[in-house]
């Protein structure tokens, strides 16, 4: 995501016009409005600034990169770390898209349950993309359902070192 389209996205969370912010900021709404619009781009600091203001903070993380294992010739994709959820998310009640789900497309899981979620790991850690288990799969929480999923030998075998490394 741009830096503008992700200011302006805070702004509007924080129901914010480009003047407030621009007050609180100590800057101009033109040039609120520049940034936003990529017409100009904020330093790092004023950034920062901008985000603090919205009631949001700017943080790096180190990036999730994924390796493709092949299982029964069908690939099963691996992070190199475990993948971390807000709670929001983590919790959420979703309907799996067709891809995961094809046979109850319209069924929702509740991820505050550990049934649905262990049901909803298992289908994602065998059948997602790595965007499928950046969406659905929290790390902290795998880990601790781990030892009750039931997963094909090479998919447990594939996932262990990642949970290993974060035990």
């Amino acid at each position: 995501m741009e830096p503008g389209a992700l200011l302006e996205q805070v702004r509007d969370k924080a129901g914010l016009t480009q003047e407030e912010l621009a007050r609180r900021a100590g800057t101009s709404r033109p040039t609120l409005s520049a940034y936003e619009h990529g017409r100009k781009s904020p330093t790092v600091a004023t950034f920062a600034r901008l985000l603090a203001e919205a009631g949001w903070e700017l943080a790096a993380e180190p990036h999730l990169s994924f390796t493709e294992h092949v299982v029964r010739g069908k690939p099963i994709w691996v992070p190199d770390r475990l993948p971390r959820l807000d709670a929001d998310s983590a919790l959420a009640r979703v309907a799996l898209p067709v891809h995961l789900n094809w046979s109850a497309p319209d069924r929702v899981f509740n991820l505050a349950q550990r049934g649905d979620r262990a049901r909803v790991y298992e289908v994602v850690l065998q059948e997602g993309r790595p965007a499928d288990i950046l969406t659905y799969v929290d790390g902290v929480l795998l880990a601790e359902l781990w030892d009750d999923l039931v997963l094909p030998r090479a998919v447990r075998s594939a996932w262990s070192p990642v949970i290993a490394a974060a035990s």
